[in-house]
């Protein structure tokens, strides 16, 4: 059974950076695009970031473009989400999925908070 577990949330600071790791499990990893997904208070889930089965294609929310980056590493069965200059607006419990035309696993979350 596939697994992702995320980890690497907590608080910042505004200006802030904070690096998220999900480690993957059960499934084949190169098969699967892999992204993060955030789910913040009083508003809708939204993708943030996405990388492609070989790590050659990534694409950002234009929410966070210049400030998030997304990355794997297949033989580590590892996808990472760092994050830099975070604000409020960032807060959210960040969510790791993978995704391929049979299906989907989702992580269980990590929550990150941006306060002074």
């Amino acid at each position: 059974q596939g697994q992702l577990v995320e980890s690497g949330g907590g608080l910042v600071q505004p200006g802030g950076s904070v690096r998220l790791s999900c480690a993957a499990s059960g499934f084949i990893f190169n098969q699967f695009a892999m992204r993060w997904y955030r789910r913040a208070p009083g508003k809708e889930r939204e993708l943030v970031a996405s990388i492609n089965e070989n790590g050659f294609r990534k694409n950002y929310a234009d929410s966070v473009k210049g400030r998030f980056t997304i990355s794997r590493d297949n033989a580590d069965k590892m996808v990472y989400l760092q994050m830099n200059d975070l604000n409020s607006e960032d807060t959210a419990v960040y969510l790791c999925n993978a995704h391929n035309p049979w299906g989907d696993y989702w992580g269980h979350g990590t929550q990150v908070t941006v306060r002074s």
